[in-house]
């Protein structure tokens, strides 16, 4: 056998110096920015669908706490009737309590009192939904923050030591205090956007940890005799004074305060930053993906920075909900659970402005309405929680949602529609 001289490769052929010719693959995202991004890209069908499967199966603890449920169901196979009508009377009783404990109270003398449960789920709601932004900005940049809690008691810290600290006229002062809310809450989280910078931290370790200092700083000043109340050995601070309170907005029978209008005018300016900006177009490639903006000439590094402090002032800002507008003191609880609870608020409202003031305002009725549930109808307040955790469940795994409403994947491709030949038209026509 006579071998063949080799055939000669076209120029178009031969790979340049210093590459193989093979294509090299795009980096796949990894696991967790992954799952985020499938949360957040759920459909508004599914982010409905997870309350409602969040409320019947919470319907069904609830008729199980039940005394009534319990003794009727000792005898379910001679009258299940019995059974089925305690359930639905213990279900609808408590869900009507806890709809008039959120929303409005059927049975209040007055027109001002039966509002008056809208106007606590709202003062609820407030420090929910700042925190939500923020959360919600870090979200769409890829990046996992969950150290609102840190950062709520950050802003708390600040706004409340200017408050009984100095001395100033109402607007001033109350502007001061605002702005170092929101100054304290970011530098908080911009720990965790540095590290994450320089260092390659990852940023759900470093919010956890900072998380736990913030916990323990406020704790000890707390301890200080310049945070401490005077003649007073419980951690509490100087009440704040009315020149840096958040003005009530329906007068004194009601806690709703001037900072719900604070929370509406930064879910208007998350939209603007986030959607017409320079910097929120940033901010949504670096989260689309990190490699293609880098090559782009976006600088990743310091984009994570930037929305690591933008996403802290917000979070600061609900410290300053509770210290200036709702509890008028600095206290060692002052972020409450506020900063987990906002993450979920941010998850089931898509990281969008009006979805995550929608949903913190649902979280707010939830957390108003599950003390007058229990109050009326003995159903234990931790059915509330409940809940909720179900919520963050089923938000966090739409799979599960799109599975048991039967709904089609949104990854399915669609059957082509069949194309007619157009000398069929003109036969059948």
């Amino acid at each position: 056998m006579s071998s063949q001289p080799p055939v000669p490769l076209p120029d178009a052929a031969v790979p340049p110096p210093g590459q193989t010719g093979v294509a090299e693959p795009t980096p796949e995202p990894d696991g967790g920015r992954r799952i985020l991004h499938e949360m957040l890209t759920s459909s508004w069908l599914v982010s409905l669908l997870a309350i409602v499967l969040a409320l019947i199966l919470g319907g069904l603890l609830i008729a199980a706490a039940d005394a009534e449920v319990q003794a009727t169901a000792s005898y379910f196979f001679s009258r299940p009737s019995d059974l089925i009508s305690a359930a639905w009377t213990a279900v609808s009783e408590a869900y009507a309590a806890l709809f008039a404990g959120a929303i409005f109270d059927p049975r209040a003398e007055t027109f001002a009192r039966a509002i008056r449960p809208l106007t606590e789920t709202l003062t609820v709601a407030t420090p929910l939904i700042l925190a939500g932004l923020g959360l919600g900005i870090g979200f769409r940049a890829g990046l996992f923050n969950i150290g609102a809690q840190g950062q709520i008691i950050l802003g708390g810290i600040f706004a409340g030591y200017i408050g009984f600290t100095f001395d100033l006229p109402f607007p001033l002062h109350l502007l001061l205090c605002v702005i170092g809310a929101a100054l304290g809450g970011a530098l908080w989280a911009g720990i965790a956007g540095v590290l994450k910078a320089r260092t390659g931290a990852h940023e759900v370790i470093v919010t956890i940890m900072l998380n736990n200092i913030a916990i323990y700083l406020v704790a000890y000043l707390l301890s200080l005799d310049s945070f401490q109340r005077p003649g007073s050995n419980n951690p509490v601070s100087p009440p704040i004074p009315e020149s840096a309170s958040y003005p009530l907005l329906l007068g004194e029978g009601y806690r709703l305060h001037a900072g719900f209008l604070v929370a509406i005018a930064a879910a208007v300016f998350t939209w603007w930053l986030m959607e017409r900006s320079t910097i929120g177009f940033r901010f949504r490639a670096v989260g689309s993906n990190p490699h293609a903006a880098r090559t782009a000439g976006i600088s990743v590094n310091s984009t994570y920075v930037w929305v690591m402090l933008t996403a802290g002032a917000f979070a600061g800002l609900a410290g300053s909900a509770q210290v200036l507008g709702t509890e008028h003191v600095l206290t060692a609880g002052v972020a409450a659970s506020y900063g987990f609870d906002a993450i979920t608020v941010a998850l089931l409202g898509r990281s969008k402005p009006l979805g995550t003031v929608l949903a913190g305002i649902l979280f707010g009725a939830l957390r108003a309405g599950g003390v007058v549930m229990q109050a009326r109808t003995g159903t234990p307040i931790d059915i509330v929680l409940v809940v909720q955790s179900l919520i963050v469940l089923f938000i966090a795994a739409p799979p599960l949602v799109r599975s048991v409403f039967r709904l089609p994947s949104p990854d399915t491709p669609r059957a082509p529609k069949p194309v007619v030949p157009v000398a069929a038209k003109e036969v059948s026509a």
